[in-house]
């Protein structure tokens, strides 16, 4: 086989208490298609985001991903590989992008080779790229993950929750790079602060699974990193409470941010708390548009 074509969907990690453990995946997907060819090089014809000043070179994370796992299999290092990209997922919105590029990557290599390597080992060489398994754990595996390290290797056990969730992502305009919103994070916390998000993750991941849902908004709360992040989004407060007033669960930075997610009942006007967000951003001259997303039972796919 000499050519290939791979889905992956968006992710959203942390989920409120979370941070860099667990993360979600989304029914937004790019699709990303492999293809060996006679010329040698590489060429990349990209459709929707990035289109603009995506370029066709080693440290192209959807190029270096791939050869990572081709050159570990192969023999034939130099090979001329055209990728061709229809991207949905915004770029440094806090939606895995970087995540799902990886992920496309190593996924095509591996069933270019047969299959060679498993999700799960597979997932060690993307938390080694990406750094954190809490964003490219859901992009192989789909669902909700839980993902811890152990002695350098990554591990990530998946659930399905109990019953339908919806989720409304807002993408503000403004770009906002993990490595400027890890900047703001500190080096230490209080512990007062550690064992709030330890209970309210624990919180999150039972009523995920037993379905009791009216612990979601207490849940979603977090005190490790929103906090450092908020001045980083402009009316980030004010959009999590407006987000609430007409519905939702709660709402929480997507990620490194900016995209803002409410959780809400498929039961819930996912329109009218989607507007709601949109239009407090507004108040602080920010324009956003938004998704609204189910969770994506798969991960990685062959189309």
């Amino acid at each position: 086989m000499k050519k290939v074509t791979v889905r992956v969907p968006a992710t959203s990690a942390n989920c409120g208490p979370g941070f860099d453990t667990l993360g979600l995946a989304c029914t937004l997907y790019n699709e990303t298609t492999y293809e060996i060819t006679d010329r040698k090089g590489f060429q990349l014809e990209v459709t929707g985001e990035g289109s603009e000043y995506l370029k066709p070179f080693g440290r192209n994370l959807a190029f270096a991903s791939f050869l990572r796992i081709w050159n570990k299999i192969t023999d034939n290092e130099r090979i001329g590989l055209k990728v061709t990209m229809i991207n949905r997922i915004p770029m440094s919105r806090g939606l895995g992008s970087s995540s799902s590029a990886i992920v496309a990557g190593l996924y095509a290599a591996n069933a270019l080779c047969d299959d060679y390597y498993t999700k799960e080992e597979l997932l060690d060489v993307a938390t080694d790229i990406e750094g954190h398994p809490d964003n490219v754990a859901p992009a192989l595996f789909g669902g909700f993950t839980i993902s811890c390290m152990e002695e350098g290797k990554a591990h990530s056990l998946r659930l399905m929750p109990e019953k339908p969730l919806k989720f409304i992502a807002v993408v503000p305009d403004s770009k906002l790079p993990t490595t400027l919103a890890r900047q703001t994070i500190p080096a230490t916390v209080p512990h007062h602060d550690a064992v709030y998000n330890t209970s309210r993750a624990s919180l999150l991941v039972g009523a995920l699974l037993s379905g009791h849902y009216e612990y979601l908004g207490m849940a979603l709360e977090d005190k490790l990193h929103q906090p450092y992040r908020a001045h980083l989004i402009p009316g980030l407060q004010d959009v999590f409470e407006a987000a609430k007033a007409a519905g939702a669960y709660n709402a929480i930075i997507s990620g490194a941010g900016s995209t803002v997610m409410a959780y809400a009942s498929p039961e819930a006007d996912c329109e009218r708390i989607a507007q709601s967000m949109v239009q407090t951003f507004a108040k602080y001259g920010e324009h956003a548009c938004y998704h609204i997303l189910d969770i994506d039972k798969d991960g990685v796919k062959k189309l």
